[in-house]
């Protein structure tokens, strides 16, 4: 049986685009807010949307994803709240892909099994869980892969040919490239890299692979979709929700407009890159 998003990568590998994959974290900076920027997310051009979970050690992310899941969890986000989160979202929208990412730590508290089972009947497609490497599998890879998820692995830089086949192995749903060393959010990657990365990845694997860290702004997509199945823009939209919110740091009017205005823009751009391709 084919998930969401196998079938969302092959409508659009048959629209010759790549994806738009829009990162947001859960709760920020409060649930109701967050709930209304997720509803927002489709319509304004997102083809898979990344629910973080927030966690209180979130070691490979940046200040900007840090300060959103401290935002989150002092407004009482929890795992119970994002899957009813999801819940929410899916009563109105059955085709959306929603892969949940963040650490293994919320999911190990709340129980494997248990957490496995409320998940699939909120309706998540996939997870990325970045602190369990391939010889954990066991732990909730398989499992998760067993009860019908999507479990997406992230390649890095320094995947090297040797390691890539274990990082491969159970992956499913499409590879996460990132495509800088480091934090989330810290600088721009480099398009030729990522490029050459993005093929040698490709002569391992048929998924879809999708490149991410560092893209912030509509060009920066555009110039990735070039080479890649799809782009992942995080920090830039949770930067989006953080300069919309008031002074008492709370969520205002412009909040849900202001993440929509810029994935519409990162959709042009992403659009554009396959004109661009097809022109050439």
């Amino acid at each position: 049986m084919t998930t969401r998003i196998e079938r969302r990568f092959g409508e659009l590998k048959r629209d010759g685009r790549a994806a738009l994959v829009t990162f947001t974290m859960a709760g920020d900076p409060d649930y109701g807010s967050s709930l209304a920027i997720v509803k927002a997310l489709p319509d304004a051009g997102a083809d898979v949307i990344e629910l973080g979970m927030p966690f209180t050690d979130p070691m490979a992310d940046g200040p900007a994803i840090q300060a959103a899941g401290l935002r989150a969890l002092k407004s009482g986000q929890n795992m119970k709240r994002t899957l009813g989160l999801v819940r929410e979202f899916r009563s109105g929208d059955d085709t959306t892909p929603i892969v949940l990412m963040g650490y293994y730590n919320p999911i190990y508290v709340y129980g494997v099994d248990r957490f496995l089972v409320d998940a699939k009947s909120a309706g998540v497609d996939g997870l990325i869980v970045v602190d369990l490497p391939p010889e954990e599998d066991a732990e909730l890879c398989v499992p998760a892969l067993r009860a019908g998820f999507n479990f997406i692995r992230l390649a890095t830089p320094t995947t090297d040919d040797r390691r890539l086949p274990t990082v491969l192995a159970n992956t499913s749903g499409f590879v996460y490239y990132v495509s800088i060393t480091g934090i989330t959010g810290a600088a721009a990657p480099d398009p030729g890299r990522v490029a050459a990365a993005v093929a040698r990845i490709k002569r391992h694997t048929t998924l879809p692979v999708c490149v991410g860290f560092g893209v912030r702004t509509a060009e920066q997509a555009r110039v990735m979709a070039q080479g890649a199945d799809g782009v992942v823009v995080g920090s830039a939209l949770v930067e989006a929700v953080r300069g919309s919110l008031g002074a008492d740091g709370k969520a205002t009017a412009a909040t849900v407009g202001s993440v929509a205005a810029l994935v519409r823009a990162l959709a042009d751009g992403i659009r554009g890159a396959r004109r661009v391709a097809a022109d050439s």
